[in-house]
């Protein structure tokens, strides 16, 4: 005898795994995205935008840089002496600080006429009039002396400093060249000339130094074409011309009659 009997319930079937694609598997390696600490965006104040980098915000007002007010006792100078304090620069006399304390005793002070006439003299326009070779002179506008050659010198050099470092250019040429201009000027041997000017800073005796090996190269040159000029017969436009040179070139090299 056979008895039927329901067939046994069937357990639920687990859900199929999925197979995990190529790039959850590199997202399970690297764990949660997160924002590193220290990272996290700051809110832009209103009204503000951020700074491009490489750019500075520009100063604000007040910060501003202004033009640098006179000493006063330079104004005071001005006013007495326009010719000497303005827009003109001469070399003052020696001994000006006790000459202006004579005659304004009642106006200038000792020590702020010192700093001012400290300020005047050391200036760059101050210092150009001196490497100029201009004459000192007195509180009437009348020249008293001659510069002596070395203040001519370091004044040259000074100017040269102060320029060079504003500019791209070379200027050590044209230095070179009013370096020799002052030392023909001064009229001094060259032994007594660079006895005068000698300095601690060996870039500026190197300066020198090459100023007057240039003078040696002109000197020799010179020379050269005087003999060689002696030698020829010719006259100045028929030598110039064999050598190719400018006639007032040679003219001005050979020897005044």
């Amino acid at each position: 005898m056979t008895t039927d009997t329901a067939p046994a319930p069937q357990a639920p079937r687990a859900p199929k795994k999925r197979k995990p694609r190529p790039q959850d598997r590199a997202q399970n390696a690297q764990g949660p995205k997160s924002q590193p600490q220290g990272k996290q965006p700051q809110p832009q104040p209103q009204g503000k935008q951020p700074q491009p980098q490489g750019r500075q915000a520009p100063a604000p007002q007040g910060q501003q840089r202004t033009a640098r007010k006179p000493h006063p006792t330079l104004e005071i100078l001005f006013g007495l002496y326009p010719d000497f304090f303005g827009a003109r620069f001469l070399p003052l006399q020696r001994g000006v600080f006790q000459a202006l304390l004579e005659k304004h005793p009642d106006v200038l002070k000792k020590d702020e006429l010192k700093v001012a006439l400290a300020l005047h003299t050391r200036s760059t326009k101050y210092l150009e009039r001196v490497a100029a070779g201009d004459k000192r002179h007195g509180l009437d506008g009348q020249p008293v002396e001659d510069v002596a050659p070395e203040h001519v010198h370091h004044a040259i050099l000074e100017v040269f400093k102060r320029r060079q470092a504003r500019t791209g250019d070379d200027l050590r040429p044209q230095t070179r060249k009013r370096i020799v201009e002052a030392f023909e000027k001064s009229g001094l041997s060259r032994e007594d000339y660079l006895a005068l000017v000698r300095s601690q800073d060996p870039a500026v005796n190197e300066l020198t130094d090459e100023a007057f090996a240039e003078l040696s190269a002109q000197t020799a040159r010179r020379e050269a074409l005087q003999r060689a000029f002696a030698a020829s017969g010719k006259t100045v436009a028929e030598f110039a011309e064999m050598y190719g040179l400018d006639p007032r070139e040679v003219g001005r090299m050979l020897p005044k009659s």
